[in-house]
């Protein structure tokens, strides 16, 4: 299912999922359904079992797609890791801020909180940081967590993943680029806009894109992965003003959400229903990468479209 937060023409918020060109709303489908996705992904297992059993899924759209404003489909996510999960976006970036990427990399996936409150979605528009001379994007894929877990191991953690959605994670290189001379990691230069959807794409739809690991994709010069769980064949886009920036591939990915789950998890950490893990960018999926060579700074006016196959396309307006 490709599930959707969503406002109508009176302003009335719900959620519901796609069927063609429209959406089928949860309550009016059965008055047991939820209207707010948090409250569906938190007992979705019982949710799941009212739709299939009442055969929701073959009902008529409540709305044409057209008729409706998509919002971030989990707009508010109990906690928002983001992880640098790409080698590929980990050597072209490093290479562009002047130095190598540190051995630590290669033992473990490393991430950091981002702000789970600076939530946009499909449509919105993103506001340019006062002073910013250098915003860029990062063209990702999330995993949302749909069960409560602690010291997951990678070969369980496919059963607390719920869904999976696009992430866009708007960076502000400038500000960056001065605040990490401090050895303490990004903050306020990631501070200011994630940007997810249009949709979350339940679990279950991805197992159609489910692959292993090819040499074509992994050239000798690139480290191996130790796994080959959890990777899937999906091609990666990023557009700007309609000019195509990056054609990318999730299968590229060295560290996989089940090793990012498990990395979080670890030491007696709470995995909650509704937090979001980043997969990090994909290789060549930031302007940065390029140091802005492909395409100058993002300004006011460009629109940015970035799709991950299986998922759709989720686009914003810098302003």
């Amino acid at each position: 299912m490709k599930l959707v937060t969503y406002k109508d023409k009176r302003g009335n918020t719900s959620i519901g999922w796609l069927k063609n060109d429209g959406i089928i709303d949860m309550p009016k489908a059965d008055s047991r359904l939820p209207n707010n996705m948090l409250s569906f992904i938190d007992d979705h297992e019982l949710y799941f079992k009212i739709i299939k059993d009442n055969n929701l899924e073959q009902i008529d759209a409540h709305y044409r797609l057209s008729d409706v404003q998509l919002l971030a489909p989990l707009p508010n996510p109990r906690s928002f890791r983001d992880y640098i999960g790409f080698e590929q976006h980990m050597l072209n970036a490093s290479k562009s801020f002047g130095h190598t990427v540190g051995p630590a990399w290669y033992d473990m996936p490393i991430f950091y909180f981002t702000n789970h409150h600076g939530v946009y979605g499909p449509e919105d528009e993103i506001q340019r940081p006062k002073g910013e001379t250098k915003l860029d994007i990062e063209l990702e894929m999330a995993v949302v967590i749909g069960k409560r877990g602690k010291d997951i191991k990678t070969e369980n953690a496919d059963d607390y993943i719920f869904g999976y959605t696009v992430f866009n994670d708007w960076t502000a290189r400038a500000i960056q680029k001065h605040e990490m001379t401090v050895p303490l990691g990004p903050h306020k230069g990631k501070d200011f806009a994630n940007a997810i959807g249009p949709c979350i794409v339940t679990k279950d739809e991805f197992e159609q894109y489910r692959c292993g690991i090819s040499r074509e994709i992994h050239p000798e010069h690139l480290a191996m992965p130790k796994t080959t769980d959890g990777r899937f064949d999906l091609k990666m886009t990023s557009r700007i003003n309609g000019k195509t920036i990056c054609e990318g591939n999730y299968k590229t990915v060295h560290w996989t959400f089940p090793q990012m789950m498990e990395r979080a998890s670890e030491n007696n950490v709470t995995l909650m229903p509704g937090d979001i893990l980043g997969s990090g960018t994909v290789g060549w999926g930031s302007l940065i990468e390029n140091n802005f060579t492909v395409h100058r700074p993002l300004e006011p006016g460009d629109v940015v479209e970035l799709e991950i196959e299986g998922i759709g396309v989720l686009r914003n307006t810098v302003i």
